[in-house]
């Protein structure tokens, strides 16, 4: 894996064909020091912006693109820092570009994000047909397709060049025993090589499963608390995996004491850094 920082360039939505990841942001939901964690993934002439938080079309901007420049989405669950985006992109794309970004979405998830999240703020803006407008107004459904339901469900999309399978990940409420008993929320692997965990409770189980099924996986970016409890992976439980484990993990979605810890000396790769390409040879 090569890192390189976007220095006064533009950002790229395509590259020569190698898989990179591009971390718009790196921070927790809250953090003031960083962009939230919203991750782009660039290989060839395909890109998907894997969540758009509140603060995402600001992130762009400053990396001299826009969010009208963005035509893939897939959100992995409908907290702020993971949707606050969408509204812009939704209302950009019917009035301004007249374009329809697509969406890799799975049908519960849609009508779920539809109708708790995003149908009061662009539900009204017109009536058309004599009716409020609807998901399919703004955005184009790409569907994945489940391809197992043990030991979790496993969904499968290509986009364009860019293999996604998506898998249930076990993040809200904090009193949930297991991934079924929680709120719907994703993590992803991408070309069976590298996994995005998005936001989950640490969860032994999921790693165990797909370093088993998925022998090619060669780096892990991982969300990360830095206290115990809560709805997220916390530094001292991810500190417990295997040697080997750790290795291949870098931490995302971190609070802004970040530099009070040091996860390189507890056998991490690192921290994951936002603005900066990670180039999979």
């Amino acid at each position: 894996m090569e890192k390189n920082y976007l220095k006064d360039k533009p950002l790229e939505l395509t590259n020569d064909g190698k898989l990179t990841f591009f971390f718009l942001g790196i921070g927790s939901a809250f953090s003031k020091l960083h962009y939230q964690t919203n991750l782009l993934i660039i290989k060839g002439q395909d890109h998907v912006l894997i969540d758009c938080g509140t603060v995402c079309p600001t992130a762009l901007h400053n990396y001299k693109s826009s969010i009208i420049n963005i035509s893939n989405f897939l959100i992995t669950h409908s907290h702020a820092d993971h949707i606050g985006g969408l509204e812009e992109s939704a209302l950009m794309g019917r009035y301004v570009t007249k374009k329809r970004p697509n969406m890799i979405i799975t049908d519960e998830y849609k009508d779920l994000l539809w109708n708790s999240s995003l149908k009061g703020g662009l539900a009204f803006g017109e009536i058309y047909e004599g009716k409020p407008l609807e998901y399919h107004h703004f955005f184009n459904q790409i569907k994945p397709e489940m391809i197992s339901k043990s030991p979790r469900p496993l969904y499968e999309i290509n986009a364009g060049s860019i293999n996604i399978k998506l898998y249930r990940t076990m993040h809200i409420p904090d009193s949930a025993k297991s991934w079924s008993d929680s709120s719907l929320s994703y993590g992803i692997l991408v070309d069976n090589r590298v996994i995005f965990s998005s936001d989950t409770r640490f969860d032994i189980d999921l790693i165990n499963w797909l370093l088993k099924d998925y022998p090619t996986i060669e780096h892990i970016f991982h969300d990360c608390q830095f206290f115990p409890g809560g709805v997220h992976a916390s530094f001292q439980e991810l500190s417990t995996l295997d040697p080997e484990i750790k290795k291949m993990i870098n931490l995302c979605h971190y609070g802004d004491n970040y530099k009070n810890f040091h996860p390189r000396d507890n056998g991490f790769a690192g921290f994951a850094r936002q603005g900066c390409y990670y180039i999979f040879n």
